[in-house]
């Protein structure tokens, strides 16, 4: 088989509490997805999560080194996704909630030894609630950097288009907030998200490395699995490796209606850019 990156490589899953699968991960349930990803010669996981907490570490643990793999990561999509719960919601039932589902993944993480990512479940503005809005979120994931970093992880922002929160849609945006933060924060980076915003993947993966712990990657147009011959793959990779990154990469994507192939696509692609670090 071939060398891949020389990062570990990570494929989305779905947890078991997931209501359904995630639709830019592995369709099949967690321990039919690990399995398969250890055959095509991936590192791990990162981990889709909707209700857990540390006590779900041991169980979760099993079944993924069960195939050889191992964590990487504790994705929290699911909790806008699956149950609608966002720390900007205007209840603050719905914001409560929210916010105890991410503290749960954050001590799963803690426990795993892994960070925890934060991408869409900070929420959206509604027109009038925006300043009151924003205070809310920022209190929120001020909370959760500390309460990741109290159990000896550490919590990644990730910008995001429009489309999908209306808070920290830039690296410089993210970046803003996180440098207020008394605890050591990251980002994850996501080409979908970077083009969707009209930024250089490339340009914006080589200005801050340093800070990024996971580089999320998907097909530049259609957001589906890479392709061998991308020439912004071996842009990338170049410039991780100039920046001296220390993180995993994260495949998130679509799956074409078949993971296994979807999976070995993105694989290869990878493989192959790899051969310009050689």
């Amino acid at each position: 088989m071939s060398a891949g990156p020389p990062w570990p490589l990570a494929y989305t899953v779905s947890g078991d509490d997931c209501a359904s699968p995630m639709p830019l991960g592995h369709t099949a349930p967690l321990a039919e997805a690990v399995r398969d990803l250890a055959e095509l010669g991936y590192d791990g996981v990162e981990v889709q999560v909707r209700e857990v907490g540390a006590q779900d570490a041991e169980t979760l643990t099993r079944t993924v080194e069960a195939a050889g793999l191992e964590v990487l990561g504790v994705g929290t999509g699911p909790v806008a996704a699956q149950d609608r719960l966002t720390l900007t919601d205007p209840s603050p039932d719905v914001r409560r909630h929210a916010l105890g589902r991410l503290l749960g993944a954050a001590r799963l993480a803690g426990e795993l030894g892994v960070p925890v990512t934060l991408g869409q479940t900070r929420g959206t503005f509604l027109p009038g609630l925006e300043d009151v809005q924003r205070v809310w979120a920022e209190r929120a994931v001020r909370q959760l950097a500390e309460e990741a970093a109290t159990h000896g992880g550490r919590l990644l922002l990730e910008p995001q288009s429009r489309t999908s929160t209306s808070l920290w849609h830039t690296p410089a945006e993210a970046l803003a907030f996180i440098d207020s933060l008394d605890v050591p924060t990251g980002l994850v980076l996501d080409t979908h998200h970077l083009d969707a915003e009209g930024i250089d993947a490339v340009q914006a993966v080589a200005g801050h490395t340093g800070v990024t712990g996971c580089l999320q990657l998907a097909a530049a147009s259609t957001r589906g699995p890479l392709t061998v011959g991308d020439p912004r793959l071996p842009a990338l990779l170049t410039a991780l490796r100039a920046g001296g990154f220390t993180g995993w990469l994260t495949l998130e994507h679509t799956q074409d209606g078949d993971s296994t192939r979807a999976a070995a696509r993105s694989w290869t692609a990878l493989a192959d850019a790899a051969a310009v670090l050689s």
